[in-house]
């Protein structure tokens, strides 16, 4: 009976695997001037340094990214791209990131943080001290043949409408982590099937006849 129990660990994080990280490796040329070829064409691309997008796709080591972003919704209520319905631009985001948070974990990538502004800028070097963001939010990508392929996703590109209409004003930018106090999720799952299979046990032998 143990033994079934244990072998159901690697089993278990073999399919996790699968899904968190990158077995394709690099971008290659032609994918990239395939996506571009279709980025241009998207709704809502304008607001995209496209030299800037390829640049980073061209430059692919095939390893995971965090994007950060930097954003500040409009004030005041706006109106429904579809409908034209007034409702706060809180709710209307809300159109836009069910799509995208579906999207992003389909590509195995899990949100890393969401958080909200509760103070003005404190330390302002060389910047407009004036331009603030009212949240912040971080997004792990574990490729970035994956973002490239979620903004040409037809099922989250619909839902792009609701972004531009709600949002003000942001700033996003790649990252990869240097530090963290935190359990990331390959050693957070091992962890968590570990204990599981050792909980799972140790029943077992309490509820042996």
């Amino acid at each position: 009976m143990a033994w079934k129990i244990w072998i159901c660990v690697p089993v278990l994080y073999a399919l996790f695997a699968a899904w968190y990280f990158n077995w394709q490796g690099p971008i290659s040329t032609e994918e990239v001037n395939r996506l571009m070829l279709d980025f241009d064409k998207l709704e809502g691309s304008e607001h995209t340094d496209s030299a800037t997008f390829r640049k980073f796709l061209e430059e692919d080591d095939g390893g995971e990214f965090v994007m950060l972003n930097l954003v500040q919704l409009h004030t005041g209520e706006v109106a429904h791209p579809l409908t034209g319905e007034a409702m706060s631009a809180s709710d209307l985001v809300g159109e836009y990131f069910g799509p995208f948070a579906v999207s992003l974990f389909k590509r195995g990538g899990p949100p890393v943080f969401q958080a909200r502004t509760i103070g003005g800028n404190i330390d302002s070097w060389n910047a407009d001290h004036n331009v603030g963001f009212g949240a912040t939010a971080m997004m792990r990508y574990k490729s970035r043949r994956d973002i490239a392929e979620l903004i040409l996703d037809p099922a989250f590109a619909d839902a792009h409408i609701y972004k531009l209409a709600s949002i003000d004003r942001t700033i996003s930018y790649p990252t990869r982590i240097m530090m963290s106090t935190v359990l990331q999720p390959p050693s957070a799952v091992l962890v968590v099937l570990i204990l599981l299979a050792s909980l799972v046990q140790n029943l077992s032998f309490l509820i042996r006849p």
